[in-house]
């Protein structure tokens, strides 16, 4: 890999002593092997050393890559699409419940199928999405006009009820400057949701360097809920709730265990007791509800 970047520290807490905690294979797309540390001050963890911003485009130009893709090829992505249809629903019923004004800024929009559900439920919607592919299929399907990341910048600040980021912050390269600029556009009293990969779940344990939702160099941080929730209070935001998205043991196991080579019934097995196990590991991918202290 020639075009890197390397950190000699946390980028959470900035302290430098820095351990392994696994060697992960880009099993999508380049089978290129990446290191995840730990730091040992405040264990966050992150992968290290990283394509750098300008080489990390092309580790997601892939059609597997089914969270920027419609495409029904093959049985994880038509039980992926079949298992969206679902939970938009759900998502939307979320903010509904938790959001007091009508106003959403979704980052990470992908192909517009969430914005999409909410403009359909009157909510205010704009997105944000770093891809040219993923905004022309948003504009072309849904009428949704996405805008790119670069735009965030320019939103007026306290001006937002609602942020979401759907499987979206282990992706953002610059994590703190960016949660800072996140953090000025919602308003005093708007509620921001955030689902992440959870690596202290069973099933992260389970397949250990085959775990899907590692997903190296594409996932660029790996948490747990007690870094993130650290990482946000160090913006004064504080968590009022943690909710499971109970598919996506099943999803992440199915992906795991075709990595390894394994079988389907096992996926479903593990992804069951991934979830039976949730009280002591938390769940495969969770939802962190944060407020403004």
């Amino acid at each position: 890999m020639e075009h890197i970047k390397k950190y000699d520290a946390c980028p959470v807490c900035e302290a430098t002593q820095l351990e392994l905690h696994l060697d992960v294979k880009d099993w999508m797309i380049t089978k290129e092997v990446f290191t995840i540390q730990k730091c040992t001050s405040c264990g966050f963890h992150f992968t290290n050393p990283i394509p750098s911003e300008d080489a990390i485009g092309a580790y997601y130009k892939s059609e597997d890559y089914v969270s920027h893709s419609s495409t029904n090829k093959g049985l994880v992505n038509k039980l992926y699409n079949f298992v969206r249809t679902i939970t938009l629903s759900k998502k939307v019923s979320l903010i509904r419940a938790y959001a007091k004004g009508n106003s959403i800024l979704d980052i990470g929009s992908g192909t517009g199928h969430f914005l999409n559900a909410c403009k359909q439920n009157g909510l205010d919607v704009q997105g944000l999405e770093p891809d040219n592919d993923a905004r022309a299929f948003a504009k072309d399907n849904f009428d949704v006009d996405l805008e790119p990341l670069d735009n965030l910048l320019a939103i007026e600040s306290d001006s937002k009820d609602v942020i979401t980021m759907w499987h979206v912050l282990e992706h953002v390269y610059h994590l703190k400057r960016d949660i800072g600029q996140i953090i000025r556009v919602l308003k005093q009293d708007g509620v921001l949701f955030i689902a992440v990969p959870n690596m202290n779940s069973y099933d992260a344990k389970v397949y250990k360097e085959y775990w899907a939702a590692y997903d190296v160099p594409r996932h660029l941080y790996h948490f747990q809920e007690d870094t993130i929730k650290q990482l946000f209070s160090e913006f004064n935001m504080v968590c009022i709730d943690v909710l499971p998205m109970k598919f996506d043991a099943y999803y992440v196991s199915m992906l795991s265990e075709k990595y390894k080579g394994g079988s389907i019934l096992r996926a479903f097995f593990n992804g069951w007791l991934s979830n039976m196990k949730s009280e002591s590991n938390g769940y495969s991918s969770q939802i962190y509800i944060f407020k403004k202290k």
